[in-house]
Parts: C-alpha cells; structure tokens; sequence
C-alpha cells in the first residue's frame, strides 16, 4: 500500500469519527441503524471502526469550560501574586539598626581614619548585603516596603552630610589647601538621589546609572582614601577647630530633622497617620548613622577628647543618641503631644534628638576655649 493509500485511509477513519461523534457507536452499529430492512450486515473493518487511531478524539468545545479554566488561572495567578510581594518583601524588610555595628577586617585599615572604615562599611551594608530598596521597581517584592527604604535614606543622608565635612574640614590642611579627589568624589556620588533606578523617564529616555552603582563608587574612593592615609599621601587633620566645624554641622542637621518630626507632629496629630512612620524611619536611619559615625570620630580625636577632658560629654552625647536611634515601636502613633491615652513616638524622638543635639553645642564650647 503507498504511502498516499495510507494517508488517505486515515482521512476517511477521521472524517467518519467525527461524523458518528454524538452518540459514541460503532461505524457497524450505524450501517445497521441506516439498513432496517436488513436481516444481516458485514463486520465493520478496523480500519473504517477508528482501529488504532481510536484515541483521535476531538474535544468538544465549551464555553463554560473555557470560564472554567479561566477562573482557576486567575485565582492561581492573584494567589502567587499575593505570595510573592507579601511574603518576599516581608523577607527583604530590614531595618538594620544594631548599635554594636563595626567595619568589617578588610575595612578596617591600620593608619587611617576610623570614621571613614565606618563609612565604607555602612554604605557595603546597606546597598550590598541589605539591598538598596528605595529605588525598587513594581516586580520587585520590597516596592510596597516604606519603612526600611526611609531608614535607608536617612542613613545616606547622614554619610552624606559628613562626606561633605571630610571634604572642607577633615580632609584639608587648611581652607586655602586642595580639595582631596577621592573625597571630592564621595561628596558628589552621595548626593545622588537615593530613588533612582537605571531608567529614570522623568531626565532621560535612556538608562541612567542607578543609585547602587553610584553609592558603590564612593565606597571605592572611601577605601582608596583611606589606603593613601596610612600611606602618609592623603591628609586627615586631628585638630580641634576640625572636629568643631564637624559637630556644629551635625547639629545644624540634626535641628533640621528635628523642625521635620515639629511639623508632621503639628499637621498629622491623630491615630491614623500614614506619613508618621516615613518621617520617623527617616530621622531614625539619620541619627543612627550619626551615632556611628561620631563613635568612630571619637577614636580618631581620641586624644584631643582626652586632652580637653570632653570625655564624660562625650559619652552622653553618645547615649542619646543611641537611645534616639534605638526607638523602634511596633507602629508609630502621631498623637498629640499632650494625650492621656495614645503615645506620640515622633514627639520622644525629637526630645531625644534634640538632647544630642544641646550636648554636641556643650562639647564645641568647651572646644571654643
């Protein structure tokens, strides 16, 4: 039999399958039906029976099947969904604010500047090993996160601030002294907004540098600063109208922040406030960074703290801080200040800022006289 025969076999099987569908009989039980008067008829072939083609069957179209199956691929689809952003960006969230936090072995360099080890080493921890999460787009679970991408921000703003400090006061002999390069660096690429992925439509139509790949930059130029300090090619001045400058500008931030907490405290006064926990994360990651980094600072104006006998001003200005930076209640009420029933946990974090702040004043007096 040629190889057409054959094919044209299969037609004629198929076509009569599809013509005697509805009621499931034989092809033999059909030539029976159609010939009543017969007494007998012949045993259909296998061939014109479907033989071994009888598994070709035709489902039969529904509407309410089709229904059916649509219902259950949304609701998989809405329970993945739900699964993957609430449960992934409840993995993700962390607001990392451990105290105790130190620069890791291969930050840590002998000769340099320990504020700067600190700087290198929260800026690793935040974009590398935590994620960098305020500038997350839709399909990454974290994009619903609000707490952590604010304490993330206030924390850059901090290392920001002081990169500013290490350019024109710790990292210069004298005003009239050339700028550092590396530290020239830093300042700019830690001014990058924090919220900037790599497209940004509202500046470019094209891919921008996102606000990782800038941050990790100035963490490189951190670290080669610092290497060149222990070389003796980089300059980091001990002196104590330095560390004044430095303080007085950390207060003037910290005055800012707290005339922040002042008005969200004034305009959102009630329970339901969903712009308190944003104002509150921020300050937060702000003083926490701070209180690092004047830990740090304190062991590299270790002697001059010694000999202007600031040490006991200096560790309480150290304990208010951490305590501002350490308050992290389950869910931030913006109460009036003066509620009998409900906490206002920005008006405790502003007492406490503004503590560390009239201390950090007290401690650039005496370094006055």
């Amino acid at each position: 039999m040629s190889i057409s025969e054959r094919f044209g076999r299969l037609k004629d099987n198929l076509r009569h399958r599809w013509m005697y569908r509805s009621d499931g009989r034989t092809a033999q039980q059909q030539s029976k039906a159609s010939g009543a008067g017969a007494a007998s008829s012949k045993p259909a072939s296998p061939q014109s029976s479907g033989g071994k083609f009888a598994w070709l069957k035709i489902p039969k179209f529904s509407w309410a099947g089709l229904r059916s199956s649509a219902r259950r691929v949304g609701l998989g689809t809405v329970i993945f969904l739900l699964a993957y952003y609430l449960i992934g960006g409840w993995w993700i969230n962390t607001i990392d604010d451990d105290a105790d936090f130190r620069p890791v072995a291969t930050d840590q360099i002998t000769g340099g500047s320990t504020a700067v080890s600190m700087m290198a080493a929260l800026i690793d921890r935040e974009v590398n090993q935590n994620s960098w999460t305020a500038n997350d787009p839709f399909f990454v679970p974290s994009v619903w996160l609000d707490n952590m991408p604010n304490f993330q921000q206030g924390v850059m703003s901090a290392l920001a601030r002081f990169g500013f400090e290490l350019q024109d006061q710790l990292g210069r002999t004298r005003g009239s002294s050339q700028v550092d390069p590396d530290l020239q660096i830093v300042s700019g690429l830690l001014q990058y907004p924090g919220d900037t992925w790599y497209m940004d439509l509202s500046s470019s139509l094209l891919p921008v540098a996102s606000a990782e790949s800038q941050y990790r930059k100035a963490r490189r130029s951190l670290l080669n600063y610092n290497e060149r300090l222990a070389k003796g090619d980089a300059t980091f001045e001990r002196r104590g109208d330095n560390l004044m400058a430095t303080l007085d500008r950390i207060a003037l931030d910290l005055g800012s922040s707290s005339a922040v907490l002042a008005d969200q405290i004034e305009d959102g006064s009630y329970l339901i406030d969903m712009e308190a926990d944003d104002t509150f994360y921020n300050v937060k990651g702000q003083v926490y960074a701070y209180y690092l980094l004047l830990t740090a600072l304190g062991k590299d104006f270790e002697k001059l703290i010694a000999e202007r006998e600031l040490n006991t001003a200096w560790l309480q200005m150290l304990d208010s801080m951490r305590t501002a930076a350490l308050l992290q209640p389950m869910i931030i009420v913006n109460s009036a200040p003066d509620s009998q029933l409900l906490p206002s946990h920005l008006s405790a974090q502003g007492f406490y800022l503004l503590r560390a702040r009239t201390q950090l004043r007290e401690i650039t007096n005496i370094l006055l006289k």
